[in-house]
């Protein structure tokens, strides 16, 4: 079985398995025979993409561990004990971690009262990354459909859950290596650079006509506002149910 498969399987046995155990005290997902972290700083280094990774406080840091969950075999358990978080491409997309003060969100307190209730349960999924122009990426659980472990995005600008076929660490490969202009062609307005760099990490651009309107199909027309993520997160679900609804 490759290295690659082994993180995959680890992060899925989590997904069984918390919930219907007891939950595992931090020292327990603290794997330092042979952890994910060293794995995860090559694919950085290596990254052609910019990629800033935030100071983590290890107090919060081992909080995080405990309430996600997972082990630090894994990339996801890596990221969320080693860093406060990612962030991808001067800010566009941030991957969750143990929160810092400059992204101030933690992976499980984030997904608390989204994906599950209390802490310990079994995630239908896990909100583990989003962009600047509220999107948002999702791990399934089993919630989005059959493909248990992999990622989707919850795009903006159609209100859909968008299958990408890929698993966390290809999605990590994704942020690092991928043409994200051209995945994000049309959503990109002319000096985002330099304003979504100013952007804290738990604030995002809503854009005025939505971007999932016809009236809103070129963005450097539109206006745009900074909001809190989770208003723009909140507002997306509403809005989703009510299209959904008028079908």
């Amino acid at each position: 079985m490759t290295r690659r498969f082994v993180l995959i399987a680890l992060i899925l046995v989590t997904f069984v398995a918390t919930g219907q155990n007891k939950m595992k005290k931090a020292e327990e997902l603290i794997d330092k025979k042979d952890p994910g972290w060293p794995i995860v700083q090559d694919w950085i280094k290596t990254a052609k993409n910019k990629v800033e990774i935030l100071p983590v406080d290890a107090v919060k840091a081992k909080d995080a561990l405990y309430k996600t969950q997972v082990t630090t075999r894994s990339p996801m358990g890596a990221i969320v004990f080693m860093t406060g978080g990612l962030l991808v491409d001067d800010g566009w997309i941030r991957i969750l971690g143990s929160g810092n003060s400059r992204f101030n969100r933690t992976l499980p307190d984030w997904n608390k009262g989204k994906a599950f209730k209390e802490f310990g349960e079994t995630p239908s999924f896990l909100l583990i990354a989003d962009d600047a122009i509220g999107g948002f990426y999702l791990l399934n659980g089993g919630g989005l459909g059959t493909d248990v472990g992999k990622i989707y995005y919850f795009s903006p600008d159609n209100l859909q859950y968008e299958a990408l076929d890929i698993t966390y660490s290809e999605f990590l490969e994704f942020c690092f290596n991928n043409n994200l202009d051209k995945f994000y062609e049309g959503n990109r307005w002319n000096g985002w650079r330099e304003e979504v760099s100013k952007l804290k990490g738990d604030e995002v651009f809503n854009f005025y006509p939505f971007l999932w309107s016809a009236e809103g199909n070129d963005i450097n027309k539109s206006s745009r506002k900074i909001i809190f993520v989770q208003e723009q997160y909140s507002l997306n679900i509403d809005l989703q149910k009510q299209m959904s609804s008028s079908k």
